[in-house]
C-alpha cells in the first residue's frame, strides 16, 4: 500500500510540476509578503515571520513547507524592503527560494496607500531520484541528481490598503522557468520541471461587529497555466484583540479551522488545520500549518490596535 500511495503522490509531484509550483499557504492573510512583494513595509514596523506546514500527514513523501520572512519600511522614505526563504520538500523534490523585496508607497487618499514592488528570487533545486521506484534501473534520467539547480526569478506586484481593507494583484514570479536534465537539448521538451506564471489576487475588510468583536473576510484567488483555478475563502473573528478564530474553505479541496493568539505586543502565535474534502483524504490525515510572528515596536510607532492583517 505505501509503494502505491508513493507513486501516486510522485504523480501528484509531476502534475505540479507543469502547474502550481509556489508553495501553499492556508493562513495567507499573514504570510502576504510570500505572494506580494508591495506587502513590504505596510505594516508601518519590523515584522519577522516563520511558518511550519506539514500537508497531506500519512503520506510518504507529502509535501513539507518551512517558510521565514522579514520585511520592514525604511524610516523617512516612502520604501519597504523584505527578504524571505522558503524550503519547499515533496516527493524526491527539495527547493529552496531566497527573495529580496522592495516596494515603494504613495499616499492616494486621507484613508488608502496605493504600494508597488518587485521581487528577486533565486530558486536552488534538487532531486534526488534514488526516493523513486526505479523499474528500469538503466534508464539514463536517474543516473545523475539535481543538486542545486539554479534559476533566477523576477516578480511584480501592486497592494492597496487602509488600516481596514486591503487589495492586491501580484505575480511573484515572471519567468517560466524549464530545468533540464543534462541529456536534454536546447530545443527538447523532456525537462524535469517546468515553471509557470502565478497569479495572485488577494482582498479582505474588517469589520467592527462591536467594541471588542472584529470580522475579516478575506480572499485568494490564485490561476497558473495548466491547473484548476484555486479560490480560498476565509473569515476571521478577532476577539478582545486577543484571540482569532476562524474558519476557511479552498474551493473543492480542503476545508481548514484557524485560531491565533496575540501574546504581547510584539508576538503574535497562530494555528491552522487543513481537512481534505478531495479523494486524497481518505490517505492522509490533514494538513497543519503553524507560525509566529514578531514585531519590534518603540515607544512611538507603538500599534494602539493589532493589525488584523
Amino acid at each position: 500500500m505505501k509503494k502505491t500511495i508513493l507513486r501516486f503522490v510522485l504523480l501528484l509531484a509531476t502534475i505540479a510540476s507543469y502547474g502550481q509550483q509556489d508553495a501553499q499557504f492556508t493562513q495567507y492573510m499573514y504570510n502576504t509578503i510570500n505572494v506580494n512583494p508591495a506587502y513590504a513595509g505596510s505594516r508601518g514596523t519590523m515584522s519577522v515571520f516563520a511558518l511550519h506546514r506539514s500537508q497531506w500527514v500519512g503520506l510518504d513523501g507529502a509535501p513539507v513547507t518551512n517558510a521565514a520572512s522579514v520585511n520592514t519600511p525604511i524610516n523617512g522614505t516612502n520604501l519597504g524592503i523584505g527578504v524571505s526563504v522558503v524550503n519547499d520538500r515533496i516527493g524526491p523534490s527539495d527547493e529552496n527560494n531566497i527573495a529580496l523585496d522592495v516596494s515603494y508607497t504613495i499616499h492616494t487618499s486621507e484613508r488608502y496607500k496605493l504600494s508597488f514592488g518587485i521581487k528577486g528570487t533565486a530558486n536552488l533545486l534538487n532531486i534526488d531520484f534514488s526516493k523513486l521506484n526505479q523499474y528500469d534501473k538503466n534508464d539514463y534520467v536517474f543516473e545523475t541528481n539535481i543538486d542545486n539547480k539554479f534559476s533566477p526569478n523576477i516578480g511584480a506586484g501592486v497592494y492597496l490598503h487602509s488600516d481596514n481593507t486591503y487589495v492586491g494583484l501580484s505575480a511573484p514570479h515572471l519567468l517560466e522557468t524549464k530545468h533540464f536534465d543534462r541529456y536534454a537539448g536546447a530545443g527538447s521538451n523532456s525537462h524535469v520541471a517546468k515553471e509557470n506564471i502565478n497569479l495572485y489576487l488577494i482582498a479582505g475588510h474588517v469589520f467592527d461587529l462591536s467594541y471588542n468583536v472584529k470580522f475579516k473576510p478575506s480572499l485568494l484567488t490564485k490561476y497558473v497555466q495548466g491547473a484548476p483555478l484555486q479560490v480560498d475563502v476565509s473569515g476571521n473573528f478577532l476577539i478582545n484583540e486577543k484571540f482569532v478564530a476562524g474558519i476557511a474553505y479552498r474551493w473543492s479541496a480542503a476545508l481548514s479551522a484557524m485560531v491565533g493568539f496575540q501574546a504581547s505586543d510584539s508576538w503574535f502565535i497562530g494555528y491552522g488545520y487543513d481537512l481534505d474534502t478531495t479523494r486524497l483524504g481518505n490517505y492522509n490525515s490533514g494538513s497543519h500549518e503553524i507560525f509566529l510572528r514578531y514585531e519590534l515596536f518603540n515607544k512611538y510607532d507603538k500599534m494602539i490596535s493589532p493589525r488584523f492583517f
